[in-house]
């Protein structure tokens, strides 16, 4: 499985953060939907995510941008 890094300019994790929570989901939720749709994710590998401490795989990534209803662009905003 491929799994997306961050760089110096660009924190995914915060990115995926951020927009949680504007949307106002808890971390919780967020997973418990990505686990819905047939993919791999357990809480504390989304917290280390958002921190930036475990890397993201495609398909979670896939997964987060279309329950958070985003793109892109924007979850690999710098």
């Amino acid at each position: 499985m491929e799994t997306i890094r961050n760089d110096d300019k660009i924190c995914i994790g915060a990115n995926i953060r951020r927009i949680r929570k504007e949307r106002h989901m808890g971390q919780t939720a967020l997973v418990g939907m990505v686990q819905l749709q047939g993919v791999d994710l357990t809480r504390e590998a989304l917290v280390k995510i958002e921190r930036g401490i475990q890397h993201v795989k495609a398909s979670q990534l896939k997964a987060i941008k279309e329950i958070l209803q985003t793109s892109y662009d924007e979850l690999l905003k710098e």
